[in-house]
């Protein structure tokens, strides 16, 4: 048996799963036992205008407020708790969009998203010429340094402009096709900014965002066992204990004052109007937020902090806290904002936008905005949506047809905003997918704009879909891949504008090795109009692997010509030059992706495989050295360079390359079905049979004749 490694990206992985609903009746008791009641307004806080004070900045990530102790919610969080009890609570805060990377992008600008230019999570870049947080401290002398915990705020989408340091460390995708979570557990993000903090001298200016409470909700002990009928608490519990000592950092400050803002990016629907987790609606579940305020220092506290903390039953949105920070350190309002400072009282209505654009982008549905005035909201829909929060804070009373004139007074308002559509939207490239599905973001392609929506287009009428979409994800993560391709089929069926729905299908088939049903399927998307550079890609991939170069070039020459072509389109296409027996022209085309991105780990591991089937290993190693020299943990290379040092009769680094493949990464099969039959041919039983059970136990089906191979090893 020859040691191999694949010469071509994988088809896309399955993307990860959404945890099932867990029951929200304790969520609901506590909305319902006031946390939503809004009435009256509060006076300003009592806090010291200085500029001789650190911020500290904590965003969690899909955080509903009401499940928060400090908010009558059922997870104990003492530190959160302890925080507000110290400053400012605020029960009405709202944020501009269930989404990560566009709440972020607010919360860092005080710019309503029509602004600042961020409406999805893919396909959008913050302008390096909008001013932030960052950037207006930094030149204020501020040291300023960003922890992040997941892949949608990676720095590659904008929001690191004006950052000293932007730590991301997460755990890294190593194969565009590799849905692995790009994220880290809040204990390593804190750890990160705590040690950051301590390094620094002067004013600094820290943001820290941990991710833990997104789906799926897997909270660590003893949170787990604790929490075991209400896990999403548990992971709040859970990151309320890991941003303890952070806090107590803040509240053990006696140089100079630390401003403290705690926000959730968004909330989490957790099966309210028929929504699993957020993106889609723009209900109070996912789009109302905990918004905490304080101003930590024995000096400051002495002085002017309301002991025992103050709750403000205020509208406050997430445009309002540069606003706020910029007046707590002394300067002036900048009148470019759209926000308010928090040290004045609300005016009598605030008005607040939003919008909900990622099924709209994503899968050609109706675009979802409102304006939230004073406590009624409009959400603007082919069916309208209007709510009068006080009275009914679940918001299970349309009252679009009873309130006529207060329907066009929240109309009037969010014309008066003048918000504009979604702007040119760029294609990401196949990693990029992969990491944000890996995280629960269904994104396909970009759906087709449309002059008008009907009924039919909007998100209410197709909640439906989304949860069959979410059921055959699950299904086939369970392998029962037949009944997730039958879901999908009657996705497409009732929807065949969606691209999305034939991307996922068409892998199904793939991944169980029904290549025709997965060419047909591309096909079929191409016939209804849905033709981009990823399908197209896709397709001409397909093609190539299933041992029909020839026919798939000009699908994949096709998507490298389109203006919406992407890097790993190009590598794509050169990987089918190479299939096509065209060598000269593979390594042209590799050569231009460099030409483009030097640092391109994915052409330099395509080279290397090029090399390889050329018999050139020598050249194929000093390839895949290259794309290790870019990025060390680039599994993949790993498996290359094994199978390159192993032509070249280097057993041991050979070995050693695909250790280190396997370890990185648990699904590079091909590393493990090497080390497993070299070891065997070597006399290493133990260390071959251990590789062999666990090649056997996880690879996918597409390896059934090498599974049925090594199980007769093990015999």
């Amino acid at each position: 048996m020859n040691s191999r490694t694949r010469n071509v990206p994988r088809a896309t992985r399955r993307p990860r799963s959404i945890a099932p609903l867990w029951v929200v009746a304790a969520l609901l008791a506590a909305a319902a036992a006031g946390w939503y009641a809004i009435r009256g307004h509060s006076p300003g806080p009592a806090w010291v205008r200085t500029a001789d004070q650190n911020v500290l900045l904590i965003t969690i990530d899909t955080l509903r407020a009401d499940v928060l102790g400090c908010y009558g919610g059922p997870a104990a969080t003492p530190a959160i708790d302890r925080l507000a009890a110290s400053g400012t609570r605020y029960t009405f805060a709202h944020a501009p969009a269930p989404l990560t990377l566009v709440s972020h992008a607010t919360i860092l600008s005080g710019l309503y998203p029509f602004q600042h230019g961020i409406r999805d999570n893919s396909g959008f870049r913050f302008p390096a010429s909008l001013p932030t947080l960052a950037t207006r401290l930094k030149a204020s002398g501020f040291a300023t340094g960003a922890f992040i915990g997941a892949f949608p705020l990676h720095s590659q989408f904008g929001l690191n402009h004006g950052f000293d340091v932007y730590d991301e460390n997460f755990k890294e995708s190593t194969l565009p096709a590799d849905f692995t979570m790009s994220e880290r557990p809040a204990p390593a993000v804190v750890d990160a900014a705590r040690s950051w903090i301590e390094r620094q001298r002067g004013h600094w200016f820290a943001w820290v965002h941990v991710f833990d409470p997104h789906a799926p909700y897997n909270p660590p002990e003893p949170f787990a066992s604790r929490y075991a009928g209400n896990p999403y608490a548990g992971e709040v519990a859970a990151t309320d204990a890991a941003l303890a000592s952070l806090l107590d950092d803040a509240f053990g400050e006696t140089d100079r004052a630390t401003l403290v803002v705690l926000t959730g990016d968004h909330g989490e629907a957790l099966g309210d109007h028929g929504e699993q987790t957020h993106g889609l609606f723009a209900y109070e579940s996912t789009l109302r937020v905990p918004l905490i305020v304080a101003q930590l220092s024995a000096q400051v506290s002495a002085h002017a902090v309301r002991a025992g903390g103050a709750v403000s039953n205020d509208p406050v949105r997430h445009i309002d806290i540069v606003p706020t920070v910029l007046d707590m350190m002394g300067n002036r309002p900048d009148p470019s904002l759209p926000g308010r400072s928090l040290l004045a009282a609300a005016p009598p209505e605030t008005v607040s936008y939003f919008e909900a654009l990622s099924a709209s982008l994503n899968r050609g549905w109706a675009p979802l905005t409102g304006v939230i005035v004073g406590h009624e909201k409009l959400v603007q829909l082919p069916i309208p949506e209007l709510y009068d929060l006080a009275s009914d804070p679940a918001e299970r009373q349309n009252l679009i047809d009873r309130e006529s004139d207060r329907r066009r007074i929240l109309e009037a308002h969010l014309r008066e905003l003048q918000p504009t559509g979604p702007g040119e939207r760029r294609a990401e490239d196949q990693q990029t997918r992969a990491r944000l599905q890996a995280l629960g973001y269904l994104s396909g392609g970009s759906a087709p704009r449309r002059r008008s929506y009907k009924e039919e287009d909007d998100p209410k009428r197709l909640i439906d879909i989304d949860r069959q979409i979410h059921d055959a994800i699950d299904l086939f993560q369970r392998g029962d891949a037949d009944r997730a391709a039958a879901m999908y089929r009657d996705v497409i069926a009732r929807r065949p504008d969606m691209e999305l729905a034939y991307e996922h299908l068409a892998f199904v088939y793939w991944d169980s090795e029904r290549q025709n049903d997965a060419i047909a399927t591309l096909k079929r998307a191409v016939a209804a109009g849905l033709a981009d550079s990823a399908i197209e890609s896709k397709l001409g991939m397909y093609l190539s692997e299933s041992g029909r170069p020839r026919e798939g070039l000009p699908w994949l020459e096709r998507a490298a010509a389109r203006e919406t072509a992407d890097l790993d389109t190009l590598n794509t296409l050169a990987i089918g030059f190479a299939r096509a027996r065209l060598p000269d022209r593979a390594r042209a085309t590799f050569q231009r992706v460099l030409q483009i991105d030097p640092g391109n780990v994915m052409a330099w591991q395509n080279i290397g495989s090029v090399e390889l089937e050329r018999g050139r290993a020598s050249a194929a190693r000093d390839a895949f050295r290259r794309a290790l020299q870019i990025d060390d943990k680039w599994a993949a290379a790993y498996t290359g360079l094994g199978v390159a040092e192993r032509r070249l009769n280097n057993f041991n680094a050979g070995i050693d390359s695909w250790k280190r493949a396997v370890e990185l990464d648990p699904r590079e099969f091909d590393a493990m079905y090497n080390l497993a039959t070299e070891l065997a041919s070597a006399g290493r039983t133990a260390e071959a049979r251990a590789y062999a059970q666990r090649f056997v136990d996880t690879a996918p089906p597409r390896y059934s004749d090498d599974i049925r191979r090594l199980r007769a090893y093990l015999r």
